[in-house]
């Protein structure tokens, strides 16, 4: 017979090791993406907000917010799980994880939570900063809230196969410079889709990043390139798939177990 008491115990521990582990770098892991997305808004704010109108009656600036909210979500809950496990694989200490009593379930959970937690601190800090210098509606916040939370889900799965893939940490920052950075920079953080050429539009329906900065830019406006519904299905089909994945080889020890 399961006892849920001892098992939610072992995934609160390993959770808590992981809330600790970036907490006790916190400038490293909190401030220096919410000063490069702050940077991000003072520049592009300044250079456009008087010249770009994206929606009709919302300024530039405003526009920009919730995606540099969301761009820093995404990839702060994907670091978090994938530097953690690369880190652990490098330094060898990923055995004391395994040699616990902890399911490959446990492990997922406590490492998934970790990384939607370090993403919505992240965001939050950024979204509090700028709502001292831009007022910004809140016209459907369970939308925000549910895009913010399933997009740090599904960042946190895809951080979980990158450092189950990577050995090493170059092997890291290649997929996070060439994968991570390109998708989120090309998602519509800076613009709408539908400024671009249609050859452009459809392309970027291919990029998964894009319904969750759409769908969370809707929480705000209540105006988006595409149904927020839609992008919801769309990410959690997305996040559905790579946990499976994710849980099997968590399972199979794939590059875990020597």
């Amino acid at each position: 017979m399961i006892n849920w008491k001892i098992q939610l115990k072992g995934t609160w521990t390993l959770l808590k090791k992981e809330l600790m582990r970036f907490w006790r770098v916190v400038f490293q892991t909190v401030a220096a993406p919410v000063i490069t997305g702050i940077l991000y808004l003072l520049i592009f704010s300044h250079v456009l907000d008087s010249r770009t109108e994206v929606y009709e009656g919302v300024p530039y600036s405003a526009f920009l917010i919730p995606g540099l909210i969301m761009m820093s979500l995404l990839q702060n809950a994907f670091a978090n799980s994938s530097s953690s496990l690369v880190q652990s694989k490098v330094m060898g200490n990923i055995v004391f994880i395994l040699l616990t009593p902890l399911t490959y379930i446990q492990f997922f959970i406590a490492f998934l939570i970790a990384s939607i937690v370090r993403g919505l601190f992240v965001g939050l800090t950024i979204y509090l900063l700028a709502i001292i210098y831009i007022d910004l509606p809140l016209m459907h916040p369970w939308f925000i809230i549910s895009f913010s939370i399933l997009g740090g889900a599904l960042l946190g799965t895809f951080g979980i196969l990158a450092g189950i893939w990577a050995d090493r940490f170059d092997q890291m920052a290649a997929f996070q410079n060439f994968v991570i950075m390109p998708l989120s920079f090309l998602s519509g953080v800076f613009y709408s889709i539908h400024s671009l050429p249609p050859v452009w539009q459809s392309i970027s329906k291919f990029n998964p990043f894009f319904y969750m900065i759409d769908g969370f830019r809707y929480g705000f406006f209540g105006q988006s390139d595409i149904s927020p519904f839609i992008s919801m299905g769309i990410v959690l089909t997305f996040f559905i798939i790579l946990a499976s994945l994710s849980i099997r080889l968590l399972k199979t020890g794939y590059k875990l177990r020597g």
